[in-house]
């Protein structure tokens, strides 16, 4: 059974930096990363990493965030830094086996005061 479970999130002010921990297990993943979701919005990409470290970012969030990956322990992380109001969100891990499947984790509130 798949499982992904994510940490970090909370509140920080503009400027500010987080860092996102997301550990997955149960399968073979090759590729993992971040989305976010917004009140009102729909689910976007924030970063992605692959299994041999080939990462993929948004536009929004390139210079400020960078995910990074753990192979041995099959977990990604994301540090945020800059971090601005409009990055307020809940963050979601992804983890995607290698025959396309995605999985999901809970989700995390991520809060920027201004």
């Amino acid at each position: 059974q798949v499982q992904v479970v994510e940490s970090g999130g909370g509140l920080v002010q503009a400027g500010g930096s987080l860092r996102l921990s997301c550990a997955a297990s149960g399968s073979i993943f090759s590729i993992m990363g971040w989305y976010r979701q917004a009140p009102g919005k729909q689910r976007e990409l924030v970063a992605t990493v692959t299994d041999i470290g080939i990462t993929r970012y948004a536009d929004s969030v390139k210079g400020r965030f960078a995910v990074s990956r753990d192979n041995a322990k099959n977990t990604v992380y994301l540090q945020m830094n800059s971090l601005k109001p409009e990055d307020t969100a809940v963050y979601y891990c992804n983890a995607r086996t290698d025959w396309g499947r995605d999985n999901w984790g809970q989700g995390t509130q991520v809060t920027v005061s201004s």
